[in-house]
């Protein structure tokens, strides 16, 4: 256990020098008192909430209980606000395009301020793995509060589940069978609290993986956010950060290969986001541990599916919570898990009793008995791609199509409904020019929409492939993450109208049909495109992000290597 003299912060508050001086008369300009602060754990409390961000609305209050949870267990408090662009619902093109800035905001307000330990409020998407990412690389002691689902949607009598409902029913709208009122209503009930997308889509995937990661206390990332159990959670995390800092618990000790091959696992039977393949690349690689797209089709091939929640299922978060929530979900594998490693918890990886077997699923009637998603390999997409298969029709598991060609999503938005567009049922649609670097940021346009006319006959399915992400709530046969990005010369960049494209879920495979030597005949005639951002954090991202297939992480993050610490006193 540390002494006072040993916290971090004591080498701002601790010396007789004018520095350490400056920083006590500051400390008391805020209306600190030294009895407040002086020898105590300083912890930050890291507030991604903002007014623009309906998922962390309620964030404000639960700093409020992390701080007196602070407070009760003898640390001394500070909100530190960061990363409002990191939420999906309204920031353009996408909050991919800032999950780097918000880790590398996080690293360095933890680096550069007079910080033990640190409290990481985040949920929508981008937000817990940036927190998490920042955090492994400084690694101080870490805990996260998730922001938790939402409530559940309601229309007409209908449960409904946000993000998954919302494409579905506007495929309907687009098909001429749901009209303006019922659109209407729809827009009222489908997102009736704070909290993040109640389906199991990327924000409960990747809270779920900071649970299983051991990085949230037991149970923590299912609490519905309204619920007055995840007040009193926010409030457990933050005594328990103040014991985690006169610990030395830091994330280096916490997210380890075991954790992450447990956070593998978790998704696959989660049946999770395929967004969670590259978080966790990216989280694996601040933590040093090698993580690939392989292990996660690995795991597929071995790990059932039990949650039985939308999109891949039928429930929504909230009855996945009364359920048994996540430590229900691991009860039910722990011979696919490593339950006593260690976690901010104290106590090994938790699980507890399963309250409803038609949410979380026995072993012995999944949802499905595989993980229901693969990774693609061919000449279309050397280094991999990602299909959901779970969620796609199965007649599309192997298919052969003519491709149709759209080089952009603005390309995309002007034809698809076309009504002369040359396209059936078994076309295999394809978009261009929409990867990391040629998103820019690799928006989530992986979900292209049926064309019109094809809505008209009924169809709800069809095959379509892209370089970019999709979101956690939609569904589909939707080839997503081809790398290398036809943005930077990848094979995408040189498909055109009619070629035959191949998609063999079984065989992992996706091919262009054209033989070799015409495929390296068109890369070598095909002209890079100009950057996206001729200036600015774009350009920045432009020049140092990763492909999908490596985390999408900035190269100088992601380098081996400690940083000093900085002289304070």
């Amino acid at each position: 256990m540390l002494l006072p003299e040993e916290l971090r912060s004591h080498r701002w508050y601790g010396s007789d020098g004018v520095r350490a001086f400056s920083h006590r008369s500051r400390t008391r300009q805020l209306g600190i008192g030294a009895a407040e602060h002086q020898g105590k754990p300083v912890i930050a409390v890291i507030n991604t909430w903002s007014e623009l961000n309906p998922c962390h609305a309620h964030l404000r209050d639960r700093a409020e209980a992390v701080k007196r949870g602070v407070w009760q267990a003898g640390g001394y408090p500070v909100e530190l606000p960061a990363g409002a662009i990191a939420g999906e619902t309204f920031t353009k093109p996408t909050a991919m395009l800032y999950r780097n800035l918000l880790a590398m905001e996080t690293e360095e307000l933890l680096r550069s301020y007079p910080v033990d330990g640190a409290v990481l409020l985040g949920g929508c998407d981008k937000s817990v793995p940036a927190l998490l990412m920042g955090a492994a690389s400084m690694d101080v002691p870490a805990i996260v509060v998730p922001a938790g689902p939402m409530l559940r949607g309601h229309w007409r009598g209908e449960t409904l589940g946000s993000g998954s409902d919302m494409w579905r029913y506007w495929d309907d709208r687009r098909a001429g069978q749901l009209g303006d009122d019922a659109w209407a209503e729809l827009e009222e009930g489908i997102a009736r609290s704070a909290g993040t997308c109640m389906t199991m889509g990327t924000a409960s995937t990747m809270t779920a993986v900071a649970e299983v990661l051991g990085m949230t206390l037991p149970g923590a990332s299912s609490i519905p956010a309204v619920d007055s159990a995840h007040s009193r959670m926010a409030a457990a995390s933050g005594r328990r950060i103040v014991e985690l800092v006169w610990h030395d618990v830091r994330p280096s000790h916490i997210l380890t290969p075991a954790a992450y091959a447990d956070a593998v696992t978790v998704v696959i039977a989660l049946g999770g986001s395929t967004n969670a393949l590259i978080h966790l690349v990216a989280m694996a690689g601040r933590s040093g541990v090698p993580v690939s797209l392989e292990d996660f089709d690995l795991a597929s091939r071995r790990v059932p599916v039990l949650a039985d929640i939308r999109p891949s299922g039928r429930h929504l978060m909230e009855d996945f919570y009364y359920a048994g929530g996540l430590p229900g979900l691991l009860s039910r594998i722990p011979d696919l898990l490593h339950p006593k490693r260690i976690t901010v918890g104290g106590g090994g990886l938790a699980t507890g009793l399963v309250h409803d077997d038609a949410v979380i699923r026995p072993r012995d009637n999944p949802v499905s008995a595989d993980g229901g998603l693969a990774v693609l390999r061919g000449n279309l997409a050397p280094r991999g791609a990602v299909i959901k298969h779970l969620a796609a029709e199965p007649r599309l598991h192997r298919h052969t199509g003519p491709a149709l060609v759209f080089d952009g999503y603005a390309d995309l938005r002007r034809r698809i409904d076309d009504p002369d567009l040359p396209v059936t049922a078994d076309t295999v649609l394809v978009l261009r020019g929409v990867g990391p670097r040629g998103g820019p940021g690799m928006p989530e346009y992986g979900m292209l929409p049926i064309p019109d006319k094809l809505l008209k006959q009924g169809v709800r399915d069809m095959l379509r492939i892209s370089d970019a992400r999709m979101s956690g709530t939609s569904y589909g046969a939707c080839v997503l993450h081809v790398a290398p990005e036809s943005h930077i010369g990848g094979p995408l960049a040189v498909v055109r109208d009619g070629d035959p494209i191949t998609v063999d879920v079984p065989d992992r495979r996706l091919e262009l049909g054209i033989p070799d030597d015409e495929l390296v005949a068109r890369r070598a005639e095909w002209t890079p495109p100009a950057p996206v951002y001729p200036r600015g954090y774009g350009r920045l991202f432009d020049a140092h992000v990763s492909q999908a297939d490596e985390g999408c992480d900035f190269d100088f993050l992601a380098a081996p290597g400690r940083i000093p610490e900085p002289e304070a006193g």
